[in-house]
């Protein structure tokens, strides 16, 4: 058996069909199962160094909102996850074919960091239950503008 080393922080995002969810970060944006436990409704996924867990509300265990509340559409509101992807053009071409809406329209964006920038190719997809990634491939750097 393989052993997995997992990242030192691993988002895991509570859904409501984990089937759905698996269908969407494995099939449209290009994941693959490292394992799962289809029995609670979890499963740990991985794309190049990227790391999510997804977990089925209602299967297994779940842990409580505050106040009682309960998880309403969109989850995840306030918060996108910025994902590196090694082609941004063979997730876009089958985000379209499944007609899936963008929520950022793709864009070359560079960012300054210290005294370069960094540049992204990036855009940002809607999940399943409303979790915002921002999926992007880096460009490169240069020397900031003059």
């Amino acid at each position: 058996m393989t052993r997995h080393r997992s990242n030192a922080l691993v988002p895991e995002l509570s859904v409501s069909d984990w089937r759905k969810s698996c269908d969407f970060y494995c099939e449209l944006i290009g994941f693959d199962i490292v394992y799962d436990r289809p029995d609670e409704g979890f499963a740990f996924l991985a794309l190049g160094q990227a790391q999510l867990m997804i977990d089925q509300i209602g299967v297994g265990r779940d842990f409580a909102l505050p106040d009682g509340a309960s998880p309403a559409y969109p989850f995840g509101r306030g918060l996108n996850l910025q994902i590196e992807v090694p082609s941004s053009g063979a997730i876009l071409t089958r985000l379209q074919a499944a007609g899936v809406p963008l929520q950022l329209e793709p864009e070359d964006k560079w960012y300054r960091r210290g005294d370069h920038e960094v540049g992204n190719r990036q855009f940002i997809v809607a999940d399943p239950d409303g979790y915002l990634l921002r999926l992007f491939e880096h460009l490169g750097e240069r020397p900031l503008p003059l």
